[in-house]
């Protein structure tokens, strides 16, 4: 099931990618559905807040009603930065699966580990490597155009 939802991820992703946008894709799943969507839309927004992880936090709230996503499952291509590591915990999500991990700028593990943190009053569980050949590969892929280009 995971790789089911990571595919729905990728997808995100591939739009980020289609816009010229660093290609990170998430999905937020309660009870075996989507509830919401996001890719990384910093540089279309002009916003720093902009990553995939934060839009679909925002949408799900939306969706449900509130802030606290308890029972929800987040679903990214790349392991969070520090913003979204902790928009992922503050969120209370259950669980975090990741693709492939960032050992540049990761806190889901990587260089920090902020999700499982035990001096924060909420944890979230991690999951790493889903579909992490695919996942990196749309990251190799889009930096090797975008070196190209220059």
């Amino acid at each position: 099931m995971d790789e089911f939802f990571m595919q729905e991820a990728l997808k995100e992703a591939a739009k980020a990618m289609e816009r010229k946008e660093v290609p990170i894709g998430a999905v937020v799943v309660k009870d075996g559905v989507v509830i919401a969507r996001g890719y990384n839309l910093r540089e279309t927004a002009k916003d720093p807040t902009a990553h995939a992880e934060i839009l679909a936090i925002r949408e799900a709230s939306q969706v449900l009603g509130g802030w606290r996503l308890h029972g929800c499952d987040l679903y990214v291509t790349i392991e969070p930065c520090p913003m979204c590591a902790g928009a992922i915990m503050m969120a209370r999500i259950d669980r975090l699966i990741i693709g492939a991990m960032d050992p540049k700028a990761g806190a889901a593990g990587s260089l920090l580990n902020i999700p499982e943190d035990e001096r924060f009053n909420h944890q979230t569980e991690i999951i790493q490597g889903v579909l992490e050949e695919e996942c990196a590969g749309i990251m190799k892929a889009f930096f090797k155009e975008l070196r190209k280009s220059k």
